[in-house]
């Protein structure tokens, strides 16, 4: 009866601890993890756009297209959505008869990333706390 008992109890003290943890991974410590994470930029394919062109002074599409591995529809789409959001700059020209099509970082969009990463950040470290 006593082991029984006991590991009836070690059942319930795993079971408290899971839920524990999982209460962790949804509600983390709300007061060291800012609760306004910056969804545009996010996803991946926008996060590597704005990390790219923090480090460059400013890169072509093509540049950023090969950079990111991705698409011209794909790189396009979310590129315009953060020059609508007003992250980006973009400079269409010609070089010859060849469109040429540049990218800068605003100010705004490097506030974005940095209070993104400042963000991820403060959960990476609740984590590890934890």
């Amino acid at each position: 009866m006593a082991k029984s008992s006991a590991a009836h109890q070690e059942r319930q003290h795993r079971s408290r601890e899971r839920e524990t943890s999982l209460e962790a991974v949804r509600n983390p410590a709300k007061e060291t993890v800012p609760s306004d994470l910056d969804r545009l930029i996010h996803e991946h394919i926008r996060l590597g756009i704005v990390s790219a062109l923090a480090v460059n002074r400013s890169l072509t599409f093509n540049e950023l297209k090969a950079l990111l591995k991705t698409t011209d529809g794909n790189l396009s789409v979310h590129a315009r959505r953060l020059e609508e959001a007003n992250y980006l700059v973009c400079e269409k020209s010609f070089d010859g008869r060849t469109p040429k099509t540049q990218y800068r970082l605003t100010a705004a969009g490097r506030k974005a990333l940095e209070r993104y990463l400042n963000h991820m950040e403060a959960l990476i470290r609740a984590t590890r706390e934890r």
